[in-house]
């Protein structure tokens, strides 16, 4: 038994009926390099089980929600549960895959069973094999959650990964009334709260200091101008996914003197740019991104799967000139980096820890059955993620991948996330949106190839 931190608890206490927490990602796999079957696949994947005990973990809520949940083993586990055959209808191509995706990512998990799912699709029009990877934001974050696909693929096909040989039994069912009067016992550190204001007060103050001094920092939330898909959430998803050459966009940082990320969020703002000006949408100020940033390095906080802060950033969808709009986002992603050290790595998970669960719930229901997310400034516009990911080829239980593409949640007021990862010699784009607010999505990622082009050029005559 584990208990959840405070942070990876929120994602449960923030989910409502509309703003599901589950992340996804869409596996392309190649039969031809080592044979498939559905039987095999998942006699394979229960033979790894052993290496990814949490696979096998549910959450178990303490009575009255006096505290956290904790980890428990689920004693009804059944593998036929999580992992699902279909058979998508010919011809199926890449739209008609990620209509498929975005049915699969619109569907909440159940919580009273272990929170992942594994869909796997044939009848691709090109023979090949997708899976659908689902896991909840409680379970995963970025980091473990490339570890814990680590776990299920391979750096050759038909590798016979070592797994320890135990039958595994259950723990036991945790006890509600010692759970209970764990809860009251720490009822009273929730006090502690009071001492993270002196840091908060500080942390602001930093900023205002800086703001007078003129120098660049984070974007200020509640800032962003308003775009269309800025407003209340429904619980359908639509998904889009796209790839760009990795080797293209080391030329352009290289010739730059940039960082990787500043061309991935440079990317994204040009595709923004791109389908907002073509519906006459584009508003004349940046658009602002919130973008996590994993502290597993920096933290000091030992316990949890969440580690993970965020920074606000202008991603210049203002300007028209894209290598002028490169280098205004790679100094608007110094002055937040910059103030992102000031707040600290600690800051997100040390105001967490003190989320009363009840309260949180009914915020969260309050906020999205009122749609409140229409009726203040806009906190930020969207959410981009860059996940750096294998550097080689993989095969995902003995089958090679042939492309990954991430998917990340979407939220009250910022209904569409875009995120980034890098795969072998490739950077792969998942495009993710309140499907009523981004009914075309499929446009945005049809931007990527012209942006990157774009700036590709412009590199290869900047000397």
């Amino acid at each position: 038994m584990e208990r959840l931190t405070g942070l990876d608890a929120s994602f449960l206490y923030l989910e409502t009926g509309t703003q599901h927490l589950h992340v996804c990602a869409l596996l392309i796999l190649d039969p031809s390099s080592g044979g498939y079957s559905f039987d095999g696949f998942k006699a394979e994947l229960a033979r790894r089980l052993p290496l990814i005990p949490q696979m096998r973990r549910r959450v178990y809520e303490v009575p009255l929600n006096l505290d956290h949940p904790v980890w428990v083993e689920d004693e009804n586990f059944d593998l036929d549960y999580h992992v699902r055959r279909i058979a998508i209808a010919a011809p199926a191509g890449r739209r008609e895959l990620a209509e498929l995706v975005g049915d699969i990512a619109s569907r909440p998990m159940d919580r009273d069973r272990p929170l992942w799912e594994m869909s796997v699709v044939e009848g691709l029009d090109d023979g090949k094999v997708a899976v659908v990877c689902k896991y909840h934001h409680a379970a995963v974050d970025g980091i473990t959650g490339a570890d814990l696909m680590m776990h299920l693929c391979d750096l050759e096909p038909g590798a016979a990964k070592e797994v320890p040989d135990q039958e595994w039994r259950p723990e036991p069912k945790p006890n509600d009334w010692q759970l209970l009067a764990e809860a009251v016992v720490k009822f009273p550190t929730r006090a502690g709260i009071v001492g993270m204001l002196p840091k908060t007060v500080g942390v602001v103050a930093g900023f205002a200091q800086r703001r007078r001094q003129n120098k660049t920092g984070m974007a200020i939330p509640f800032s962003a101008p308003r775009t269309p898909f800025n407003l209340a959430i429904t619980p359908h998803r639509a998904v889009a996914f796209t790839e760009a050459e990795l080797d293209a966009v080391k030329e352009i940082r290289s010739a730059f003197g940039v960082k990787v990320n500043d061309v991935v969020l440079t990317v994204v703002a040009g595709a923004l740019r791109t389908y907002l000006a073509g519906r006459d949408e584009l508003p004349d100020r940046s658009l602002i991104a919130s973008v996590p940033v994993s502290v597993h390095e920096s933290t000091r906080h030992k316990a949890g799967i969440n580690k993970v802060s965020t920074l606000f950033a202008r991603l210049g969808t203002d300007i028209a000139d894209p290598v002028e709009r490169l280098r205004e986002v790679a100094e608007a992603n110094r002055g937040a980096k910059e103030e992102h050290e000031v707040m600290g790595a600690d800051f997100l998970q040390d105001w967490s820890k003190y989320a009363p669960p009840n309260t949180f719930r009914l915020a969260a229901r309050m906020y999205s059955s009122l749609k409140l997310a229409e009726k203040h400034p806009v906190v930020h516009n969207l959410v981009v993620s860059n996940v750096p990911g294998p550097p080689m080829p993989l095969y995902f239980l003995g089958i090679r991948v042939d492309g990954m593409y991430p998917f990340g949640p979407v939220f009250h007021g910022a209904g569409l996330t875009v995120t980034v990862l890098s795969n072998n010699d490739k950077l792969n784009f998942g495009f993710i949106a309140c499907k009523e607010l981004v009914p075309d999505i499929a446009a945005l990622a049809d931007a990527v190839p012209g942006v990157v082009a774009e700036l590709l050029a412009a590199a290869r005559t900047s000397g």
